[in-house]
């Protein structure tokens, strides 16, 4: 397994469409791998391909408490077939998009079909953390970051703090 390194926005793939996995063959599951690795090594929840710079339909997400084993969910070509009608607040933070928080509002539970490490197709039924996780990082896939969701001056004011941390690191 490799650790892989995490864009950072506004890195112009973060915004780009991923194109869907026509199978998950070894190839797919060793990126799968990877991705969990590289999600555990930055302390994040969950971690879509393109957020590593590949622009494939690859998603890897975790919500285990620290006092229960790790129980990592690799999914491809993950779509939400059902959302709930009752929404919720939550707070998000994206390993693209460090250091910054910002609360969001999305279905409670959702059903996710998608296919496995062996290439079998699953459904999932998520509520909580783990809906959220998911459809973040689904969110991802289509090009969306958590502050797309939030009104423009607030979205604007985090991407300009991260293009000027970017420079300042460029520079240092």
């Amino acid at each position: 397994m490799a650790l892989l390194p995490i864009l950072v926005a506004p890195h112009p793939v973060l915004k780009q469409t991923a194109k869907p996995v026509a199978k998950v063959d070894a190839r797919i599951a060793r990126l799968m791998d990877d991705m969990v690795e590289t999600m555990y090594d930055a302390q994040g929840i969950g971690l879509a391909a393109p957020q590593i710079g590949v622009l494939e339909r690859v998603i890897v997400v975790d919500v285990h408490e620290k006092d229960e084993p790790a129980n990592p969910i690799r999914m491809a070509n993950p779509e939400i077939v059902w959302a709930s009608d009752e929404l919720v607040p939550c707070e998000e933070g994206c390993l693209s998009v460090p250091e910054h928080y910002a609360e969001v509002t999305r279905p409670k539970a959702v059903r996710v079909r998608y296919l496995d490490q062996q290439n079998e197709i699953r459904e999932l039924d998520a509520d909580g953390m783990l809906a959220t996780c998911v459809q973040h990082e689904i969110d991802h896939l289509n090009g969306v970051l958590f502050v797309d969701h939030l009104s423009m001056l607030k979205r604007n004011m985090i991407l300009r703090k991260l293009q000027k941390q970017q420079r300042q690191g460029a520079t240092a």
